[in-house]
């Protein structure tokens, strides 16, 4: 087992990873960019090192600065968290190239599952259903009307190496394919570096469900339930609740089936998440996966019982898996609010800015996750996620009453948050009665 950590991240993800590593008898080192120096996830950690200014490019992204960090705390892993470079490639090859354990996937994973093209071509050969869509990139205006006319619309429009919503375009007529596809291709470009673009059938009123799995470096991989995260505002998570109130113990068994096959044909190492679409008529399509922990990893660990994040440290150590597939239970219920410093009613802004007062809500059944602290100054530098509440009840019904008492104590001033917002969610009739898919929020909150 490892002796030191270091933790390439910050806020929620780092606390929880200190938190993990301490609970392992693991050293940790935390690091910061300038504006972060009272962040608490540098209090926390038994070591804090500055690694760059307040961009992220200078700081978080800086590879260089990280890896001398690693090298002169004497850390033997780093844990990259979830976004910055958790899904680099190049980094997680630097780390192997110095000696320095990634714990995630190795390089060539997330090289291929990085690349939704790849990574659709990929699952296509191990036999796993994927969304109908165009062979290969779309090169040109005239590739994107043809590949449109084959496919039938209404159509999406993908970058390749997209995330976090960026890059995608429905189209649902002819007239509006070529705008649609130059605007994605240079939002891609500009976000990402690569306009490759490629083309897939829109599945109408889906659900995004993903499936948690666990891979270790002896072959043995299993997956832990499914999670739903339709309740989206454009392609960004909302709410997440596990397990999914459309899924039957059939579909999650054929699914989470489909989930290992994905997986092991691709020799997938550590957590990892297997992403698709399912249609209202039962069907499910492979959309993508993401080589990482996930910010909504808390809901399958309170309906499990398994920490994900320790998870991760023993695989990469080079443990085997402690589980089974048959050690798997799905015990109640679980339903995560993102709690975010923005303001719904200007167009979600951002509100960065000093945490005057801070109440969390507590009682059985119900999880902070979160680095704020009263005085903390929230930066504009970064995403705004404050943190993430979490509750677990024996049922669906059970959980989303937590979840109201919960949102009702969660008091935060000095910035606005997001807290009504999740409350009015939670008490939508259709929410309630699990009549939702992916455009839940456009067409319950059309004024917002």
């Amino acid at each position: 087992m490892f002796k030191k950590i270091l933790i390439a991240n910050r806020g929620e993800i780092a606390v929880r990873i200190i938190r993990a590593c301490h609970e392992m008898g693991i050293q940790t080192v935390a690091v910061y960019s300038e504006v972060d120096k009272t962040a608490l996830h540098t209090q926390m950690a038994d070591e804090a090192i500055c690694i760059g200014p307040a961009k992220s490019k200078d700081s978080y992204l800086n590879m260089q600065n990280i890896l001398s960090a690693t090298v002169l705390t004497g850390a033997e892993a780093i844990h990259p968290g979830f976004g910055f470079l958790s899904e680099n490639s190049k980094f997680a090859q630097m780390c192997e190239e110095c000696n320095i354990k990634f714990i995630g996937p190795d390089s060539q994973n997330i090289d291929n599952m990085g690349n939704k093209l790849k990574a659709r071509e990929i699952m296509i050969k191990a036999g796993v259903p994927v969304v109908p869509g165009s062979e290969g990139a779309i090169d040109s205006e005239e590739d994107a009307i043809s590949s449109a006319q084959k496919i039938g619309y209404p159509v999406m429009i993908k970058a390749s190496a997209g995330g976090g919503g960026r890059g995608i375009r429905v189209v649902t007529k002819e007239e509006d394919l070529i705008n649609a596809f130059n605007t994605a291709k240079t939002e891609s470009k500009t976000a990402f570096g690569d306009d490759t673009m490629y083309m897939e059938k829109f599945i109408e009123e889906p659900r995004h469900i993903e499936f948690q799995i666990l891979a270790d470096e002896h072959g043995n991989v299993i997956h832990l339930g499914e999670r739903d995260c339709s309740i989206q505002r454009r392609n960004q998570k909302v709410i997440e609740e596990a397990p999914g109130v459309a899924m039957t113990e059939e579909l999650r068994k054929q699914m989470g089936e489909v989930a290992v096959i994905a997986a092991k044909s691709i020799k997938y190492k550590n957590a990892g998440t297997i992403e698709f679409l399912l249609d209202k008529y039962g069907k499910y399509y492979f959309m993508e996966m993401n080589t990482r922990i996930q910010v909504e990893h808390p809901i399958t660990e309170m309906i499990t019982g398994v920490d994900l994040v320790k998870a991760q440290i023993m695989i990469a150590s080079g443990q085997v898996l402690p589980y089974k597939q048959k050690d798997i239970k799905i015990q109640g219920h679980a339903i995560e609010c993102r709690i975010n410093a923005e303001n719904p009613s200007k167009n979600f802004m951002p509100c960065p800015g000093e945490i005057k007062s801070l109440h969390l809500p507590g009682g059985n059944g119900v999880r902070i996750d979160s680095a704020a602290y009263q005085g903390y100054k929230i930066p504009p530098t970064y995403d705004s996620m404050i943190g993430k509440l979490i509750v677990h009840g024996k049922d669906r019904q059970e959980a989303l009453c937590k979840m109201r008492r919960a949102l009702g104590e969660f008091i935060i001033e000095g910035v606005d948050t997001n807290i009504d917002f999740q409350f009015k969610i939670v008490n939508n009739k259709n929410f309630i009665n699990g009549n939702f898919d992916t455009s839940f929020i456009s067409k319950e909150f059309k004024n917002i």
